[in-house]
């Protein structure tokens, strides 16, 4: 476990650490004014994401993703509940956005997109098209008789970067909440979820960033008892021909996709938040907010190419 130093504000209620956590930058935050207790609490909650990292990480190859991809196209393998279950919601998921989320990316072929300055032109449709040939979350087999994973080509590869972080950071709550802290943050890397209040009382609210200055919010939004992702191009993308192409690649058509600057969604839990973020950019404008406003207590945040912003029905952002 990583070992950082509690940071406690002035007010001896909100204490926190920031440490790295599955190759992330992790801040867990509590609200309590016994200094002992929250570092009890802080650092079962990161006892937890290692945990959660050593299931999922393919960093290691006796990890249990590592061992499903291993046999893909072999034999299944079986894993434990939780990961049998998590995979299970990622499914149910990647119907959900009709295959912009899927937990399969993990077979691209990353050598056509570095997306740094020797990149001049685009790979064409059909090599890129290609490149994601074996991403397709339909040929993930479950059996719930006996918890078995079966990828059904080989070369197929399971990869939990679009849900794994949200999921640590929502059991890492789970396990801070069950040992008596009520008030709360657990932010994985802008993963964010929160619950109670501020030690001044008021409700956890967070910045939305205006994606051509970072460092700026643009507005506010109030988000205690529910968990904020943010997927964005900002920090990673191109510049060809005039036309911005994010890092995010659709791995429906093996593109990049293009209309969208960021994606801030908000929703009950973390796991959730973080799963959607990226299939909406994916999705686009009008897909993508159609699908949030038939999602019951799920909001949106969408600024497009053009700097414009778009809300889900249900979104009030204070200014």
């Amino acid at each position: 476990m990583p070992s950082t130093s509690l940071l406690t504000d002035p007010s001896g209620q909100l204490h926190k650490k920031v440490m790295r956590l599955m190759g992330n930058r992790f801040e867990i935050s509590a609200v309590t004014p016994d200094a002992d207790f929250a570092e009890t609490c802080i650092d079962a909650a990161v006892d937890e994401v290692s945990r959660i990292e050593t299931l999922l990480t393919t960093f290691n190859p006796d990890s249990q993703t590592n061992q499903i991809n291993a046999q893909a196209g072999i034999a299944p393998v079986m894993v434990d509940q939780e990961v049998f279950a998590l995979i299970g919601r990622s499914l149910k998921l990647s119907a959900l956005t009709q295959g912009a989320f899927d937990i399969t990316y993990g077979s691209i072929d990353q050598r056509l997109w570095n997306f740094d300055t020797s990149m001049t032109t685009l790979p064409d449709r059909e090599t890129a098209r290609q490149s994601v040939q074996l991403i397709n979350y339909r040929n993930v087999l479950l059996n719930e008789a006996d918890h078995s994973v079966f990828l059904r080509e080989k070369g197929m590869r399971l990869g939990f970067g679009g849900i794994g972080k949200g999921y640590a950071a929502e059991r890492a709550r789970y396990v801070m909440a069950q040992l008596g802290i009520t008030s709360g943050v657990v932010n994985a890397a802008g993963d964010l979820t929160a619950w109670g209040m501020q030690p001044n009382g008021t409700p956890w609210t967070i910045g939305i960033a205006d994606p051509n200055t970072r460092q700026t919010a643009f507005s506010t939004l109030s988000i205690s008892g529910f968990a904020v992702a943010t997927s964005g191009d900002y920090e990673k993308y191109v510049l060809i021909g005039g036309k911005r192409y994010s890092h995010t690649i659709d791995p429906r058509t093996g593109y990049p996709v293009t209309g969208l600057k960021s994606v801030t969604i908000l929703a009950p839990n973390a796991e959730l938040a973080d799963a959607l973020a990226t299939p909406v950019m994916v999705m686009g404008r009008s897909v993508g907010l159609h699908l949030i406003d038939q999602m019951p207590q799920v909001g949106c945040i969408l600024i497009d190419d053009h700097d414009r912003l778009f809300t889900s029905k249900n979104i009030r952002l204070h200014q």
